[in-house]
This record gives structure tokens, sequence and C-alpha cells, in this order.
């Protein structure tokens, strides 16, 4: 589902090329009129990227300089592609492709396989997931329901980055990749599914990717006649772009420049799926003579947003950082950012709703409200507290809008009375379109008043309602369209997945969220271990997670609210801590790197040749207390520890003790159990190194303590320990 802008979703098609430059800044109108050689569009949030390539388009289209049918626009999702077409046509630019990459090359490969090939297109998965699970099964390795998606995703990431299952460990080992099994485990999993493949007949949605290049690389006639039918690239979101769909556009080219590239290096939030923005970091190096072009004006974001976004960003480190956009709000001042402090979880979630009620009963449409937080996971809480508040809400990743049973029903009511015209009941003395929609759809649950409280029946209204809206907003753009031609606009959007808006408080991961923006936004759960996630350990790692946060920020319109809980439930230790990127720029934090931890001092000790005091990993501060220097953090600090683990050594711990007639502390204490749960070791080097695992102890338990760290069943005991 999109979020409600507050553009129309039906722009008035201008008369003529120069009235397509009407309204556009100093920087979008020399992105619009610079239409020939490759061209570097470097484009902040909220600073008008879409219009400006779209715009580009139009222009060239209505000026006679492109051909409709020579322009190939290509972007990352199909609502993105369908909001890119509808702007197009309503520019007067139709005919202009504006595809996603897989959708395009899906296309080609299915025009030219009988060529290039011969027979039928290989059967498309649509999920691939069970083939995994299967490839699993004959290779005898047990995947849990998180393995089998975490080893699915490994095996996409292999495929993107052209990496066959045999080099797989090496590159993943390379990439710093967090494998779910053991890497050679994966390797077997992920080549016996390519052969599961191969004796079925079907291929999944990368190889549509690795075929059609295949293609291109081996028939030259085949490429040089694709090449001949497009010969102007405009590329959406190119920090996103993975090596694979990299090779594919050098192959759509050629030996052509006719490309241009909008991105922000600052919004690379997906390198988990290949992409990298050295692509767009390079561009000038590969084509020096590029024009380059800076969007900075920020127009959908207050200056208070804009201003902490800007700070997030100024404690950012890396190559992506150094190519920073410092934005520029375009607004009138709006409120500060809220920074909320829980004791618990629900009390967080009971918070946010009673604030989100608050603004609703003060105009805002819930629509344009949104709860945004790192995992999935974090939803429940949100979803019950918003019931419970009477407030409705709309969970973003869950089923599409178009395959909703009540959206369906709408759609084919809605075709009935088109092809009927004239003779329906339902539309006796109704001329006027929005008319015509709501007297069509009362048969179907609609009404003028929304059933009060939330479930099922709120939400099939909420489906009803926007599509009420739809078509008022097309009747007031397409003056004198007809339900015919509304019915034909739906089978368009439900192609694209362009979902209308539906009146909802919108729940999203921070992922789901790029790309939308909203009047209010709740970011939730800021916590070190959630942002940055716990397994973030790299400094790469730990910047995409940053970046991660800045995309939630830029979302933001007007309203920001930052929060965080202490504990998880009631009761509960209060030892959690805000986030780290926070620090600085909440109120009463001080900067990163100026406490008597901070990373300014450790460099300064480390300069000094000579070793400094133990210093907690997570806040810095000067360790004392024997427990704490060896789990090497505060006590009060968040732990990353694997829960889990620790109760498997526990027991471990207890059993051995018993055989030995030991303590348990003799085997080990609780403390160095659960620095082992925290590092999770894979070797007896990583062991070794931390505090209360001596020689001794490592001889005596450490393949045990390894095995049950790799999930395995620790070994029998050698009879000369006893």
């Amino acid at each position: 589902m999109t979020a409600a802008t507050h553009s129309s979703s039906f722009p008035a098609a201008a008369d003529s090329a120069d009235a397509v430059l009407l309204g556009l800044d100093p920087e979008q109108r020399e992105v619009a009129t610079t239409l020939r050689g490759p061209v570097c569009v470097l484009a902040g949030a909220g600073t008008g990227k879409t219009r400006a390539i779209t715009h580009r388009i139009a222009y060239g289209v209505r000026s006679g300089q492109l051909m409709p049918a020579s322009v190939l626009a290509v972007t990352f999702t199909n609502r993105a592609a369908g909001e890119m077409r509808g702007r197009l046509r309503g520019l007067g630019a139709e005919g202009v492709q504006a595809r996603t990459f897989h959708s395009a090359a899906l296309r080609q490969l299915q025009y030219f396989w009988p060529k290039a090939v011969g027979g039928d297109v290989p059967r498309l998965l649509e999920r691939k997931i069970q083939f995994v699970a299967e490839a699993g099964a004959r290779c005898r390795i047990r995947l849990d329901r998180g393995e089998l998606r975490d080893v699915t995703g490994e095996i996409e990431w292999a495929k993107v980055t052209q990496t066959v299952p045999a080099d797989y460990p090496a590159a993943a080992l390379k990439a710093g990749r967090e494998a779910p099994r053991d890497m050679a485990e994966i390797a077997q999993i992920y080549g016996t599914y390519e052969q599961l493949k191969r004796d079925r007949g079907a291929i999944d949605f990368e190889d549509v990717l690795l075929l059609t290049v295949g293609i291109l690389q081996d028939r030259h006639d085949i490429a040089e006649q694709i090449r001949a039918q497009y010969q102007h690239f405009v590329v959406d979101e190119y920090q996103d772009v993975s090596p694979l769909q990299q090779r594919l556009l050098d192959l759509w080219l050629g030996e052509r420049d006719s490309l241009c590239v909008v991105g922000d290096a600052s919004q690379t939030i997906y390198s988990f799926t290949g992409a990298t923005p050295d692509h767009l970091l390079n561009f000038r190096n590969r084509y020096p003579q590029a024009t380059v072009v800076k969007l900075v004006r920020d127009y959908r974001s207050t200056p208070q947003v804009v201003h902490l976004a800007n700070g997030l960003l100024n404690q950012a480190k890396g190559r992506a950082a150094e190519h920073r956009l410092e934005l520029v709000s375009q607004r009138e001042p709006g409120p500060a950012p809220v920074y909320a402090e829980y004791p618990d979880e629900p009390a967080e979630a009971e918070g946010v709703a009673a604030r989100i009620r608050d603004l609703i009963a003060a105009g805002v449409p819930a629509g344009e409200i949104a709860v945004l937080y790192r995992i999935n996971a974090q939803s429940e809480v949100y979803e019950q507290a918003l019931a419970d508040a009477g407030v409705p809400y709309q969970l973003r990743g869950a089923e599409r809008f178009f395959e909703r049973q009540e959206v369906q029903k709408a759609i084919l009511a809605l075709r009935g009375a088109a092809r009927s015209g004239g003779n329906d009941p339902l539309l006796d003395d109704v001329v006027e379109l929005g008319s015509q929609v709501r007297a069509v759809l009362s048969s179907t649950g609609w009404s003028t008043e929304p059933p009060a409280g939330s479930g099922a029946v709120r939400d099939q209204w909420e489906s009803l309602a926007a599509l009420v809206r739809l078509a008022e907003d097309f009747a007031r753009a397409r003056p004198g369209a007809s339900l015919a031609d509304l019915t034909i606009e739906l089978e368009e959007r439900k192609a694209a997945q362009h979902a209308p808006t539906v009146q909802g408080v919108t729940l999203a991961s921070l992922h789901a969220a790029k790309g939308l923006e909203w009047d209010s936004v709740f970011l939730v759960g800021l916590t070190d271990g959630m942002m940055p996630i716990t397994y973030a350990k790299t400094d790469d790692q730990i910047e995409e997670e940053r970046r991660l946060l800045y995309v939630g920020v830029t979302r933001a319109r007007l309203h920001l609210t930052l929060s965080w809980a202490l504990s998880r439930a009631p009761g509960g230790r209060t030892s959690r801590r805000p986030s780290r990127f926070l620090n600085g720029l909440r109120p009463g934090s001080a900067a990163p790197g100026t406490g008597p931890g901070g990373a300014a001092e450790r460099a300064a000790a480390r300069k000094r040749g000579r070793r400094g005091p133990a210093l907690c990993r997570v806040c810095g501060k000067t360790l004392t207390e024997a427990g704490e220097m060896k789990l090497m953090r505060c006590e009060d600090c968040p732990s990353d520890m694997d829960e889990g683990l620790y109760e498997r050594l526990r027991v471990w711990r207890s059993d051995r003790s018993k055989e030995q007639g030991l303590p348990p502390y003799c085997v080990f204490t609780d403390k160095t159990l659960m620095a082992i749960a925290e590092a999770g070791p894979s070797e007896a080097g990583e062991l070794a190194m931390i505090s209360g695992v001596g020689v001794r102890k490592l001889e005596r338990y450490g393949a045990d303590v390894l095995a049950i760290c790799a999930g395995q069943e620790p070994g029998v005991e050698d009879p000369d320990d006893a």
C-alpha cells in the first residue's frame, strides 16, 4: 500500500514541452533538460527525485528529442514503477516503458527464448522456499522455519552476486556474511536446489536476470535488437543496484552512454540482498564527462526533522558518509522531534497509541500516521495497543490490496456496472463518476459512515473507502471519464500493484517504509541491540543500521517521535539503553567519542602503545568489577546473549559437574557461561580469548562447548576426565 501524499494521484497533463518544466526548481530543471550523455543525479530524501526524472522523460518526449518507445525507465518495486507510469501518463508521455529490472528482463526472456533456446520458457517459481526445504531434506540437513528463510536469503544473495555453489563459502567469508548454518552446508543445499529446478523445468526470479544476461552475452544479434529498441535508460534508486543488475544494464547499453541514474548512498539499506552503492559512487570514474546534479532542497520534511536527519549523517563513517548530502528544508518550521522513554514495551506501545489517538482527534488522518520498527516481530504489541485504543491500522507487507476478497468483489461489481451502462438500476439518475462508484460499492458493503470499532469489518470498509477516494481523484483529474475508464485504471494498477491509500495507521518495518512518507511518524524500540540490531558487528553493518534509522527519520513530514523501552516486560530489569545513534542528538546525551570511554580516548590509548583500562564494549565506561570485566560490559548494559545457548550450556555444566563430583562453578562460572553465550565462539582460538577459559579448561571442555555453540550435541566424556 502506498502512503498518502499531498499531491494528486492523477496530476493534470501538461499541454506543451515548456509546461512540463513549470514548477521545477533550478536543479530539477537541470535534470529535466539535460537529455544527452551520462547524467548522475544525487538526490537526498524528499528532494523530488521522481518528479525530476519523470519530467526529464516527459520533456524529452514532448519536445521531440526522445521517442517514447526508445526509453526504458527501471526501478526496484512494482509500486514505484506503477507510480512512474502514472506520472508519465499525466505529463503526456504515454508509451514510455517503466518497469522493474525483473519485469523488463522477464519480458525480454519470454520474447527471445524461442529464438535463443527453443521451446517454452521454464516455469517461474513464485516462492522458492519450498524448493529450498526439499533441497535441505535431500542433503539430510534439517532447517527450522527461521533457518529456511535465512538460507533462502543466502541463495538469493549468491545468485545476484553471481556466485556459484562451489564458490559460496569463500565469497560469503570475504563479504562478512552472517551465515545461518555452516557455509559448506549452505553451498550443498544451494547446489541441490539448482539441480531440483533443472530437473523440474523451473526458474526463480534471480534466474530471470541470469538467463537474460546469458542470452545477451551469447547472442549478439538479440543484444543488438534490444539496443535498437531501447536507446535511452533511466535508473531510479541506483544505490540499490546489485552486480547482476549492473551487468544486465551494461548489456542493454552496449557502447552507448545515454544513461541517467538517480540515487542516494545514504539510503543504501539492502546490502544483505547484494545491493551496493559502489556503482553510484564510481559513476563519475566510469563516465568522467558525466553531468552531476545534486538535489538537496527537501520539500517533504520540516526544518526540525531535516536537522535531526542531517545530525544522524554527520556522525556517520565510511565511503557512503563521505558523499552524504546536507539537506535544506523548504517547509515552514514545525514541532521539534519528541523523545520518549518508557519503562517497558507494553507501556511504550500504549503511549504511542494514546499519542496517535490525540493526533487523529486533532485532525490528522489515520492514513497519514505510521509506526516504524526494526523487525516485524515488534508489530504485535502495537497491533494490540491500537486495537485497544480503537484506532484502525494496516500492516504493510501483509496481504496485497488487490488480492483482498472485498476488493476483488468490488472491482467485479464495477466492471459489471460499466458493461451494463444505463441498464444498471443502481445507476438510475446518477451521472457523476464518484457518485456512480459509491452507488455500486454500496451493494458490496461500503457506506458513508465507517462501522464502529476495528477488526475485519472495519478493514473491509477501509478497502472499499480507498477505492471510492481513488475514483474521486480520477474523476477530478479526468473530467468526463466513465466507469469503463476507471476499471481500466484499476486493472493497470492491479498489474503494477500500485494500490490506493487505505485510511488506517500504517505499521511497517523500516525496510518496508523505504520510498513512503507520512505526516506523523513514530520510530519505536530504539534501543542498543535493536537499533543497531544485535547481529550488526562490523563497521559497515553498523553504518547500514545508521542509514536505516536515517531513512526512518526522513519518512516524516511534520510530527516525529522517537521512543524506547528500558525493559521488555513490566517489572523486568531496566537494563536497556537508548540507541547509540541518538547520542548527541537527544536532549541530555553526549556526542559519540566525548565521554570517558569514547572512541577518541581509546584511539589515544592505542597510540600511546600501552594497555588502557578495560572498557565496556557497549557504553565505553571503565570497568572495575571482575564479573563485568569478564563480560567486557557493564552489568546494566544491554546484552546480546543467545539465551537459548546459555541455557544449553547451563544444562551441560550441570551434567558435567555431577559426573565429576564438583560444584558447577568449578566447571565454568555463570559469568563465563554468559560471556561464551554472548561471543558464540566457533573455534578454539575464539573460545580461549574469553576470560575464565584457561588452557586446562579449553583442553577438558573446549570440544563440548564448541559443539554446543554450533548447535550440536556434545561428545561422550573421556573416561580419563573422571
